[in-house]
């Protein structure tokens, strides 16, 4: 065989072996996430409360229990998570979100939710304004084009008035 040959099949039964690999302890993080939301689920419960203000922040400036950044693993404590305060009672919290639901809730808005620790997995508006649905750029684009196009027409009808007006004196 030539080298080449040896070099190309080396390297495609390492690729096999990671593929192997990746797909093992693919199956095992799939197991021990459906094992914590198994969890968490048996520990939720339905909390009503007034959100006050919703930021993305770091863990250490949250405002969280110190027991809970302490529990935290360190590359964690510096990155960015959907913080909402919130008031239940006459307590005020702050409690982690989850993103699939952090765009949803807005603040200044009574909702009912269900919270696991201090997680809150999902949220339901009880009152308060209604979220409005975020723009792509391709329509932000379309609607300042439409308006670019509306404000010329007025100006052209106004001219075209203008000369009309001008023509009968």
């Amino acid at each position: 065989m030539s080298t080449a040959l040896k070099v190309i099949l080396i390297i495609l039964l390492v690729v096999v072996a990671l593929m192997v690999v990746m797909y093992i302890l693919g199956k095992r993080a799939e197991k021990k996430s459906e094992e914590q939301k198994a969890a968490m689920d048996a520990q939720s419960q339905n909390m009503s409360f007034y959100v006050i203000d919703k930021k993305r922040m770091k863990l250490t400036e949250a405002g969280l229990p110190k027991m809970v950044i302490d529990q935290t693993p360190k590359y964690l404590r510096w990155a960015k998570l959907p913080i909402i305060k919130v008031k239940v009672g006459p307590k005020v919290m702050s409690l982690i979100c989850d993103e699939k639901i952090y765009d949803s809730i807005l603040p200044k808005q009574e909702i009912k939710a269900t919270v696991s620790g201090l997680y809150v997995t999902s949220a339901k508006r009880i009152r308060g304004p209604l979220p409005e649905p975020k723009k792509s750029f391709k329509e932000k684009r379309a609607e300042k084009k439409a308006a670019k196009q509306a404000e010329e027409a007025a100006k052209a009808k106004k001219a075209a008035r203008h000369e009309k007006k001008m023509a009968k004196k």
